[in-house]
């Protein structure tokens, strides 16, 4: 069969099934285009002739408002998101079962639901009546959140466009179900198509939703990676079981800085805004021991003072253990080979424990010297001075490289009654606030000043 033939005017861009010399639509002469097709192929699995409509485009300088925020008045909260809950926004919660992800959002939706929006909570895990015990016991039974518990995601989708709600929460996106999708709930294709449908309702409907997902052993949010490119903000809560501080981890965030933490505190009533981390995650630091030292990071915008501790003693065993916690255990080994090889060291038939205390995770590079002197600092059975803190990045080749944001660095440490910094030389550090600032170039020089070798 012949392919049918279409044309285009290229003045309205009206269709039509034959030419003519005319545009019916527009009035305008010889405007009237045979359409050339899109993509080549089949019929049935290219797009083929049949055109859409233009779309809108505009220049780099085109100058946009910034989005409108509703803070919620918890400020480690309204940090992580950037300021506040963008409108249409979807985000995507996830963190350890009994974490404190259903606490953290019943809180959540009270703070936002007094501040003016209307807020309704869908949970699929529990029953309302669980859900109510918590909020009696977080003491929020009089916050104007609408409560629902339901898994059928068309009776949820009915029910959202039926109240018109500014903010949904669903706990959790893997219980949910489609209809139409014939997987088990919580399978690939379920949490895939369930991500999909609520985060384009929102964005159609001008809602924010946020979706709770559940982690896997790794630690990643369970489910296809697709989810959390489908959604504007990702954030993780953290926390250790042991310890009573939970950390709020943005790892995307199309209208903030990524990485940016919020820390929390378990207790009784809740969860507590910490509003000063650094002083908490010290606060268990007692008189100087080998093996620990003071980190002076930066998480996102903000300072954190967080203590290091190294354990170095002989192994028993022929292959000698490295464990970590809250670090990464491979730029450990990386530490460990430069310490031997460039500064003449060894840890050979010696076991390595380093530990982050507080159960804080610090992934940037500018620890480096901190874990070398905590090393050392255990190997060598020689404590730092109490009111000494450290950061800088160590090359392979033994040198040390300065790292972005010092002066922040140095004004948190100050703040918390530290007089001593060990940097990099070379770093931008502006006015130390009278801080004694010791500057090396390299770990050879840093080791044969501090420990008296190398």
């Amino acid at each position: 069969m012949a392919k049918t033939k279409t044309y285009s005017c290229t003045a309205c861009g009206a269709t039509t099934n034959k030419w003519s010399g005319r545009c019916d639509a527009c009035g305008e002469w010889n405007t009237i285009i045979e359409d050339t097709p899109l993509s080549a192929g089949p019929s049935k699995k290219s797009l083929g002739n049949k055109r859409g409509a233009s779309i809108q485009l505009s220049d780099l300088a085109t100058q946009e408002t910034p989005p409108p925020r509703t803070k919620s008045g918890m400020d480690e909260l309204d940090r992580v998101l950037g300021g506040g809950l963008v409108p249409a926004s979807a985000i995507l919660v996830g963190g350890d079962p009994g974490i404190g992800k259903s606490t953290l959002l019943l809180q959540a939706a009270a703070r936002f639901s007094g501040a003016g929006l209307k807020t309704i909570y869908i949970s699929g895990e529990e029953a309302s009546a669980q859900v109510r015990m918590r909020a009696q016991r977080l003491g929020l039974t009089d916050a104007p959140v609408q409560l629902g518990a339901e898994t059928n995601l068309r009776d949820i989708l009915t029910t959202l466009d039926t109240e018109k709600p500014q903010l949904a929460i669903i706990d959790s996106i893997q219980t949910m179900w489609a209809d139409n999708v014939e997987s088990a709930p919580g399978s690939v294709s379920q949490v895939r198509a369930a991500a999909h449908e609520l985060t384009t309702f929102a964005k159609r409907k001008g809602m924010s939703v946020i979706l709770v997902g559940h982690v896997t052993k790794e630690g990643q949010i369970a489910g296809p990676r697709v989810v959390e490119h489908m959604v504007d903000t990702v954030l993780y809560f953290e926390g250790e079981r042991g310890h009573q501080f939970r950390i709020l981890r943005a790892v995307k965030n199309r209208f903030g800085p990524a990485d940016e933490i919020g820390v929390f505190e378990m207790t009784g009533a809740g969860l507590s805004e910490v509003l000063n981390p650094s002083a908490l995650f010290l606060s268990e630091r007692g008189e100087p021991s080998p093996g620990s030292v003071v980190f002076a990071g930066v998480e996102g915008t903000r300072p954190v003072l967080v203590e290091f501790q190294a354990l170095v003693a002989p192994t028993p065993h022929s292959q000698p253990r490295r464990t970590v916690v809250g670090w990464d255990g491979s730029r450990l080994a990386m530490i460990l080979a430069v310490l031997e090889a460039r500064c003449g060291i060894p840890f050979t038939g010696l076991d390595v424990y380093l530990n982050v205390a507080g159960g804080l995770k610090v992934s940037e590079p500018a620890a480096d010297l901190a874990v070398a002197a905590a090393l050392l600092s255990a190997r060598e059975d020689a404590a730092l001075p109490k009111d000494t803190v450290l950061f800088g990045e160590i090359s392979l080749s033994g040198a040390l490289r300065p790292v972005g944001q010092t002066e922040n660095r140095l004004k948190e440490a100050q703040k918390l009654g530290f007089t001593t910094a060990i940097a990099p030389s070379g770093g931008k550090a502006g006015g130390t606030g009278g801080m004694a600032l010791r500057q090396f170039g390299d770990l050879t020089a840093f080791v044969g000043d501090i420990f008296g070798a190398g």
